[in-house]
């Protein structure tokens, strides 16, 4: 497994390194035989440090989490219990999605845009153009997964939607979290 560990202008020693990289290992494999990188981000919000981590696995499933504490070990320790929480209770599915997947999940690239935000005009003032202002433009990968895995990994990374190439057509699906608690899947059929 590869692994990114860094501090956001702090300063991340070689034994925390190490540390994350056998506790995170060690629960990891525990959990999922087979992860791909894990990426760790520790930062300093006022007078508690913060730790990010995101394990990527070979199913295509991507978990993080998030926690703070007042010090460094301890946020890294409650963020690596939210990640085992997470992937112990997913760890039937996702060792049944384990089984039926013999290949590691394909990605493809797509583009990904920020626009501007229309409040910084006035209500009353017409635009000068019906075509947005583009603030930033990104690489995103889309997962190619069945509906199944697709909720599945929405569930897992917190994530309000999830836009994923299904399997069974190869068309462009989007499965989100609606207002009443159910899972709502747009799939659109062409003709």
């Amino acid at each position: 497994m590869r692994y990114q560990i860094s501090g956001k202008q702090i300063d991340i020693g070689e034994a925390l390194q190490t540390h994350v990289k056998d506790s995170l290992g060690t629960m990891v494999e525990k959990y999922a035989q087979r992860p791909t990188d894990a990426t760790v981000i520790f930062s300093k919000s006022g007078a508690e440090f913060v730790c990010e981590a995101t394990v990527h696995l070979s199913t295509g499933l991507t978990a993080s989490a998030k926690a703070g504490a007042h010090e460094i070990y301890a946020a890294f320790e409650k963020t690596a219990d939210k990640m085992e929480k997470q992937l112990r209770r997913y760890k039937r599915r996702l060792k049944d999605h384990h089984r039926d997947r013999q290949q590691p999940v394909d990605v493809f690239g797509a583009a990904t845009y920020i626009l501007a935000s229309s409040e910084a005009e006035s209500e009353d003032a017409e635009p000068e153009s019906l075509q947005p202002i583009i603030v930033a433009e990104m690489e995103t990968k889309i997962p190619s997964l069945s509906v199944g895995e697709a909720v599945m990994q929405m569930e897992i990374a917190g994530a309000p939607l999830l836009v994923f190439r299904n399997e069974g057509h190869d068309g462009v699906n989007v499965v989100y979290r609606r207002e009443d608690g159910n899972v709502g899947w747009i799939d659109p059929r062409l003709e």
